[in-house]
């Protein structure tokens, strides 16, 4: 199912198929209705969700959306559905993330089943076609590197998902996890600034999609003068078309909250220690996030956080009055009184002229006579 790490990474996964197609409402409010079902852990019910979003769109639906309905057939333990969904996606979407399959854990109940390695080497044939051209052995380097930096903090996840550890268990747990990623985070930033170093910033063309995201990752979760170091580096390789923008966004966003600073497309979140729970980083000139948000191809900001359970509410410190509805009414209201007592000023006044206008003719008439 959609989690943080697959948002981050396969943004471009989703504009894939049917990117680009109009998908009727009943489309979005079953995918809304799955999303809900999800996370309160009723996976059979999300399942039929995604099942009621196909049907409204003559049995269609997007890579990312078969993916998620593939991971919520598997969580039910309903193996027949969750493989029909991923050999649809392998065989009519030419689906190439073998990765991806391997490592996301609500996948896990499908592993035993004999259909498991079958669709494993419809996807690796899938990703040889398409890497005909690539740097075949950065893109298994790199592929590689993806795995070691997803792998534990999916595990992380699971921790964070687990209803049956105390507070103080999932802490422990997760300090080793974290120590884990310490260590593979420190070993991929050298195999990747080798890379990059070499052969500059790799465009998808070169490595694909999953190798030029995973360059952005490690780049992501390394320290703050590493981030800055490379920075103009990726910024040009957006321009050349060989980074995501949407990427980009996200570095930019790390790098200035760590200088203190306030982030400017809202992508990172923080949070509290004491609930657990997450919220938003502060944002620069938030008024206008989802604006800067869609120049770089990033979803709505309201949409992006339900991933972390937020209902998004702008800052009142940054709710700008001339925005607010009630605040337009007002202004509304008090431009059309002015008017009309402007308007009401100009009739007495030209009243007023017209009568002294007359009184002065009638004492001529009165000194003629």
């Amino acid at each position: 199912m959609t989690r943080q790490t697959s948002i981050l990474l396969l943004l471009f996964f989703c504009s894939l198929a049917f990117g680009q197609e109009k998908l009727p409402v009943e489309y979005f409010d079953n995918i809304k209705k799955a999303d809900a079902h999800y996370q309160s852990k009723d996976y059979k019910k999300a399942a039929f969700s995604f099942s009621s979003a196909f049907k409204s769109n003559g049995w269609k639906g997007t890579p990312n959306d078969r993916w998620n309905a593939a991971c919520c057939w598997s969580l039910a333990k309903i193996p027949d559905s969750a493989f029909f969904n991923l050999f649809r996606l392998a065989n009519k979407m030419q689906f190439t993330d073998i990765n991806r399959l391997i490592t996301d854990t609500d996948l896990n109940s499908l592993h035993a089943d004999k259909r498991w390695q079958t669709l494993l080497e419809v996807v690796q044939k899938n990703k040889d076609s398409s890497e005909v051209n690539f740097n075949k052995p950065v893109v298994r380097q790199l592929d590689s590197i993806f795995i070691d930096d997803q792998k534990y903090r999916m595990k992380m996840e699971e921790i964070e998902k687990n209803t049956y550890l105390s507070a103080e268990q999932k802490s422990k747990e997760q300090q080793a996890i974290w120590h884990i990623i310490s260590t593979k985070d420190a070993i991929n930033l050298v195999k990747v600034k080798a890379i990059i170093d070499k052969y500059g910033w790799l465009g998808p063309d070169e490595i694909g999609y999953q190798g030029n995201s995973t360059l952005f990752l490690v780049i992501q979760h390394s320290d703050q003068v590493t981030q800055e170091k490379y920075l103009p580096l990726m910024r040009e390789a957006v321009k050349n078309k060989k980074a995501s923008g949407a990427d980009l966004a996200l570095l930019e966003d790390r790098i200035l909250l760590g200088q203190g600073k306030k982030q400017i497309y809202g992508s990172q979140l923080s949070m509290d220690s004491r609930t657990g729970q997450y919220f938003l980083s502060p944002i620069e000139d938030e008024i206008n996030v989802n604006k800067r948000r869609a120049e770089v191809g990033l979803e709505p900001i309201e949409e992006y956080v339900k991933h972390w359970g937020i209902k998004y509410k702008m800052a009142d410190s940054y709710v700008s009055e001339s925005s607010s509805p009630v605040r337009i009414s007002i202004i509304i209201v008090s431009v059309i009184f002015v008017f009309l007592l402007s308007l009401l000023l100009y009739w007495l006044i030209k009243k007023r002229k017209n009568k002294k206008a007359d009184q002065t003719a009638d004492t001529v008439l009165d000194n003629n006579n």
